[in-house]
C-alpha cells in the first residue's frame, strides 16, 4: 500500500471544484450584422426616390411664359428675353441626375417653337407698321370729262377684252388726277420738243445728243395727307415704245421750273416741270407713281 505524497508545501490544497473551473468557455452570442444601407425589415434593398430635378422644372415655366409673350406684338421683347434662357436651361436640365427630366425636353421644345413664333409675329408687326407709316393707300383716278364721249362699245365684246385702266396697254390721258390719301397728281401738259425750253432754263445745259432729243413734262402735286411731305417723293418718268424707262435725272438739265424738295401741308401744292433725254424716233408714255411706295399709273402724253 502506498501512501500518497504530501502536498508541497508552496502549494494550496486543491480545491473539489477545481475540476469544474477549468471546463471550456462558452462562445459569447453571434452579433447579428446591421442592415444592409437602404434596406427594408425583410433584408431587400429599398427603392429610394431620385432627386427632383429643379432645373428642368424651371425651363418649362420659362419657356411657356416666354412662348405666351412672344405671340403678343406689345410684348415680344419679354418673350425673347426669355426664350433664350430658356433654352439653355433645358440643355443643361438634360445633363443633371433627377427624375423629371421630360419636363427638361418640354421645355427645349417649347422654347425653339416659340422663337419662331416670335419671328412671325415680329415679321408682321413690322410689315403692318411699315405700310402705314409709308403706305400712301389705294390709287384711284379722275379722268377730265370730254365732250365728244366715245361710242359705247359694243354689248357682245366680252367685258375682259380691255386691258385695265392705267396700264401701259390702256393708259389714262393728260390731265387726269391721280390720288391716294396722300397725293393727288395732275399731269398738265406734255411738249416733245423741249429744245428752247432746255436751252432758256440754264446757259449750262447740254444740246441733246446725236439720235435723241429732249421732251418735257408738267405736273402738279398737292399733298393730302395728315402731316406734311416732300414733292419728290412723287416720281415721274418715262417708258419709251422698247420699253426703257427714262429718268429725268438722267439728263441732268435744270429748268426755269425744275421740281425741287418743295415741303408741303395738307392742301398745298407745288408745280414743276422734269426734261427726259428721249432716243430719236420713240415715242413715251409717263408713268406716275403718287408716293414713294404708291401703285403706278400710265398716262398718254
Amino acid at each position: 500500500m502506498s501512501i500518497p505524497n504530501p502536498p508541497a508545501p508552496d502549494q494550496p490544497p486543491a480545491s473539489p471544484t477545481a475540476a469544474y473551473n477549468t471546463a471550456p468557455v462558452a462562445p459569447a452570442p453571434y452579433a447579428a450584422a446591421p442592415p444592409a444601407p437602404h434596406a427594408d425589415a425583410a433584408g431587400q434593398p429599398a427603392v429610394v426616390p431620385g432627386k427632383k430635378n429643379v432645373v428642368a422644372l424651371i425651363a418649362m415655366i420659362v419657356a411657356i411664359v416666354g412662348f405666351i409673350f412672344a405671340c403678343v406684338p406689345g410684348a415680344l421683347i419679354v418673350g425673347w428675353v426669355l426664350l433664350p434662357i430658356a433654352f439653355v436651361l433645358s440643355i443643361v436640365s438634360l445633363f443633371l441626375k433627377g427624375e423629371r427630366k421630360w419636363m427638361g425636353v418640354v421645355g427645349l421644345i417649347v422654347s425653339i417653337i416659340g422663337t419662331i413664333v416670335g419671328f412671325v409675329v415680329f415679321f408682321a408687326v413690322v410689315a403692318t407698321a411699315f405700310d402705314q407709316s409709308f403706305g400712301s393707300g389705294d390709287t384711284t383716278v379722275s379722268q377730265p370729262v370730254e365732250q365728244d364721249a366715245e361710242p359705247a362699245a359694243d354689248a357682245e365684246e366680252p367685258a375682259d377684252a380691255a386691258p385695265a385702266e392705267g396700264t401701259r396697254e390702256n393708259p389714262y390721258p393728260l390731265q387726269s388726277a391721280i390720288s391716294n390719301d396722300d397725293w393727288t397728281v395732275v399731269v398738265n401738259s406734255y411738249n416733245v420738243d423741249g429744245a428752247a425750253v432746255v436751252a432758256r432754263g440754264n446757259m449750262f445745259n447740254d444740246e441733246a445728243p446725236a439720235g435723241s432729243h429732249y421732251e418735257i413734262v408738267n405736273y402738279t402735286v398737292t399733298y393730302t395727307g395728315a402731316e406734311k411731305g416732300l414733292s419728290a417723293e412723287v416720281q415721274v418718268a418715262a417708258v419709251t415704245s422698247a420699253g426703257n424707262v427714262l429718268n429725268s435725272y438722267d439728263a441732268m438739265v435744270a429748268l426755269e421750273d425744275s421740281f425741287g424738295l418743295d415741303e408741303l401741308y395738307n392742301g398745298a401744292s407745288a408745280t414743276g416741270s422734269q426734261a427726259f433725254l428721249v432716243p430719236d424716233g420713240e415715242s413715251v408714255l409717263l408713268r406716275v407713281t403718287p408716293g414713294m411706295f404708291a401703285d403706278e399709273v400710265f398716262v398718254k402724253p
